[in-house]
């Protein structure tokens, strides 16, 4: 049996989580608080995710940056992907707080929307 030790991210608390697992399945959880460590422990060790934020450039707006994320989460192994096909990524202004500013990001069924309002010049 192998153990493996994880911070909890899911609330303010960071507990220390240490996981039992055999193989890949995962026996047991422990430091938790709450069911929030369970379920963020079970995850992460067996289908990582993030929510990915970054910013891509406006034209015509003025701020030449807006702010964006994914809708939801992403399998972690696809963020880098996701980075790379905003990196050339332009909004038109105006964009507006939920406008979709990329869709299925890295091929994930998942768009990317902004998180800020960016007015016309």
């Amino acid at each position: 049996m192998e153990e493996k030790n994880l911070i909890c991210i899911n609330c303010p608390m960071g507990c220390m989580l240490t996981v039992a697992m055999e193989g890949s399945e995962i026996i047991s959880v422990a430091g938790n608080t709450c069911r929030r460590g369970d379920s963020y422990a079970r995850k992460e060790l067996t289908n990582p995710t993030r929510i990915v934020t970054t910013t891509v450039k406006v034209s015509g707006g003025r701020e030449s940056m807006v702010s964006v994320k994914t809708k939801e989460d992403i399998p972690k192994g696809k963020v880098l992907e996701c980075v790379r096909e905003l990196k050339d990524v332009v909004a038109a202004a105006p964009v507006r707080i939920g406008d979709v500013i990329l869709e299925d990001a890295a091929k994930t069924g998942v768009n990317i929307v902004a998180t800020k309002n960016v007015e016309a010049k």
